[in-house]
């Protein structure tokens, strides 16, 4: 399961026995959950400095600093102190279980761990936890919004108060001068005028925290969604990491064994040249090995297991190059390097299946130069809008019969292409359902989704617009309509703006070369 399309919550399962770590991770994952672990409370304390989980299951008997004292740190820090913690351990004493509560813990899970109640207890407290969350947010709307009334009621009291006390005035005066009169009048005149200006001022201060509600809502998903495309990237390079090592070792090491294998079966053939009639015990053994199918095979073997080995180099590079998690600047980038990492990641869902005819891809890719960017956040684009495409090509499948299907064949295409002399344009279309004029109008507001709950948050285009456009200075285009399909268009500077200006920009202490 892709970390991208978890939405239950993240969950940080501390406990020293790897057994229990592996059953937990492979559990909660499986019950669509994103899952981290620390195997002591040094590494769990650790690790929340970087990525806040919603919950933490955590084991009392540890090494070195113990659960009850790891709980006591995280409550004692102002960013973790509101994260529930729910004890796992074997220790049943009620003295036990009332210093876990008194440090903070939320609940108790006595080992050995049922899965149900594992499950059971996180859903409660993940679900707790954000009506708590949801009660702090609607209680600091509903203090500011009282506020707000209490003084325009304040305001409009005095108001009120003030002209009550003019129209006694003025009327004492009514009978003392026509021309008292007249003054009474403007002056009412000119405070409709006041009550005028004021309501225009009411209304500018709601338009100004609508739209600071729009950019805070508009940060939040920025921020939300750069937390797991970073999770993602590390962990897609750790993984890359780890493999890389012994993936390495056993290409470099295939190619002897294959030489040596030769050598062997030469000099196994020189023995049969040689030897016109060998030992019965060795004739024997000879049958039973089926040595003259094994001569054969072997060889072919060895190739196919290098065919695998440079298959699994191949994936290793497109993970690190999907992942970039090494460049975080601007640089040069080989935009097909990337579109074809994220396709070798999505590779699985493009494939048939019992039930499935599969995707077709296309890829028309025209010679493009290399374009500055932030490479890590484009690959993130090209997740985002694939995913999608995808998405959108199995529910329509699930529509049509196998017919249909077979006689049109369910295709994405991508297109690569350089315009103005200035851009590069990426073209991801697909053959889908398309999607009426409402929804490709609201396509890229952020949290709006038209997949059903649980499956999609509405921040994917949202973000991917803000990397194209306020990141890159480029441009992201839908075109589609009902039965028409969907095409997503990608515009991207080939030189970034602002490196054209940083290099035409001399250094205040740097002298002008005068070499030709």
């Amino acid at each position: 399961m892709s970390i991208s399309t978890v939405e239950n919550g993240i969950i940080l399962i501390v406990d020293d026995n790897p057994t229990n770590l592996g059953v937990l991770f492979d559990f909660l994952t499986d019950s669509g959950f994103q899952v981290l672990v620390a195997q002591d409370g040094e590494d769990a304390i650790e690790q929340v400095q970087y990525a806040l989980p919603d919950l933490i299951l955590l084991d009392v008997l540890m090494p070195g600093i113990d659960g009850f004292e790891t709980c006591q740190q995280l409550k004692s820090k102002e960013s973790t102190k509101d994260i529930p913690v729910i004890f796992m351990t074997a220790l049943s004493e009620t003295v036990d279980k009332v210093k876990g509560l008194n440090l903070g813990a939320v609940d108790y899970i006595t080992k050995p761990l049922q899965h149900e109640e594992v499950l059971a207890r996180v859903k409660v407290h993940l679900s707790i936890r954000n009506l708590t969350k949801k009660l702090q947010e609607q209680n600091v709307r509903l203090e500011q919004e009282i506020q707000e009334r209490t003084k325009a009621e304040n305001a409009l009291l005095k108001l009120t108060s003030e002209l009550e006390e003019r129209v006694k005035e003025r009327t004492a005066a009514l009978f003392e001068s026509n021309q008292l009169l007249q003054q009474e009048i403007q002056e009412r005149i000119c405070t409709e005028q006041a009550l005028q200006e004021s309501e225009a001022r009411y209304r500018e201060q709601a338009n100004q925290l609508e739209l600071a509600f729009r950019q805070l809502q508009e940060t939040q998903s920025h921020l939300v969604h750069s937390e797991k495309m970073s999770s993602l990237g590390q962990l897609v390079a750790g993984v890359a990491h780890e493999i890389n090592n012994p993936v390495n070792f056993i290409y470099g090491n295939l190619a002897h064994a294959y030489q040596y294998t030769q050598d062997l079966l030469d000099l196994l053939n020189l023995y049969a040249k040689c030897t016109s009639s060998p030992l019965p015990e060795i004739q024997k053994r000879t049958e039973a090995i089926d040595l003259e199918f094994l001569s054969e095979d072997l060889p072919k073997l060895l190739s196919s297991m290098k065919v695998g080995a440079d298959r699994i180099r191949e994936i290793i590079q497109s993970l690190r190059i999907f992942s970039r998690v090494d460049e975080a600047q601007m640089k040069p980038v080989d935009i097909h390097a990337g579109l074809d990492s994220t396709l070798l990641i999505l590779h699985n869902r493009f494939k048939a299946s019992s039930n499935q005819l599969g995707i077709q891809l296309v890829k028309e890719y025209g010679d493009l130069p290399l374009v500055e960017c932030y490479a890590g956040q484009l690959n993130q684009v090209f997740m985002n809008i694939l995913a999608n495409a995808i998405d959108a090509l199995e529910e329509f499948d699930k529509e049509r019969s196998p017919q249909e299907i077979y006689f049109c064949r369910s295709t994405i295409w991508i297109r690569t292409e350089v315009t103005d002399n200035e851009f590069v344009a990426i073209r991801i279309k697909d053959t889908g359902p398309g999607m009426t004029e409402e929804i490709r109008d609201r396509l890229f507001d952020p949290f709006f989704t038209t997949k059903p709950v649980g499956r999609g948050t509405g921040l994917g285009l949202s973000i991917s617009q803000q990397i194209v456009v306020s990141k890159h200075g480029g441009q992201i285009i839908c075109i589609s309509a009902p039965g028409q399909g969907t095409e997503f268009i990608i515009k991207i500077p080939i030189r970034s703006p602002s490196l054209e200006l940083a290099l035409a920009t001399p250094c205040p202490n740097e002298k002008l070369s005068t070499n030709t």
